[in-house]
């Protein structure tokens, strides 16, 4: 099975405006357009500026530019007491980023320089990961000049073709984290979740059918399992 090894590397950020900061990472807000080697189909549903997830010395390790808006499959009463990852469809592209050099994933897989599509996707519920992360939920990465269709992939599509940005059986992942709304900001944040974990954190727009809500992103940049 493509996921059957432990996921190995979680970022979490989390914005409060230019120039955020806490401990050793901080992130701003720069007016930086999407890569070109994103293809257009996707480059069109990604907001204009990029965030910068920087070190302590303002070394950029990461660029993340999100989509402008999400859509939903959530029944009224799901929109009022809050969006969760599980309403939007598996393989939604989230965002796209762009690594200056080689990382680690959550599994603690080295993710070579370049630019990445990041879609949505679960964690297998087959016993083979229990205790490898807090959360089951994810951004793959897929590689941006080999994604070239912003539409829907099948589970086994979208892990073959994030597969190639590992360049192992296994696909490229970070995990994501649940961030109320109340902890959420229109700005990037960056977060420290503990034990080495750093998050992104952003609201963003959501469309579920003629209605509009708001769900909290949470982007682990820096972080392991525990189980890599």
């Amino acid at each position: 099975m493509l996921w059957k090894i432990s996921f190995a590397f979680s970022v979490f950020v989390v914005f409060t405006g230019p120039g955020w900061a806490e401990d050793k990472y901080s992130a701003k807000q720069v007016d930086t357009a999407a890569p070109d080697e994103i293809k257009e189909p996707i480059r069109k549903l990604l907001g204009e500026k990029a965030i910068q997830f920087l070190d302590a010395k303002g070394g950029v390790l990461c660029e993340v530019w999100f989509s402008k808006e999400l859509s939903a499959k959530a029944a009224a009463d799901q929109v009022k007491n809050g969006l969760t990852y599980r309403e939007i469809p598996e393989s939604t592209v989230i965002g796209a980023i762009r690594f200056p050099q080689a990382r680690n994933d959550y599994k603690k897989q080295s993710i070579k320089a370049g630019v990445y599509i990041l879609r949505l996707g679960f964690q297998p519920e087959n016993g083979d990961h229990m205790g490898t992360a807090p959360n089951p939920d994810f951004c793959l990465l897929t590689p941006a000049a080999e994604d070239k269709d912003a539409g829907p992939l099948k589970t086994k599509e979208l892990q073959e073709l994030s597969s190639k940005a590992s360049g192992t059986s296994h696909p490229a992942v970070l995990l994501l984290f649940p961030i109320p709304l109340k902890d959420a900001g229109d700005m990037p944040k960056v977060v420290n979740k503990g034990e080495g974990h750093w998050v992104l954190s952003i609201k963003m727009p959501v469309k579920t059918g003629d209605d509009k809500a708001d769900l909290g992103i949470g982007l682990t940049v820096i972080g392991v399992s525990t189980a890599a």
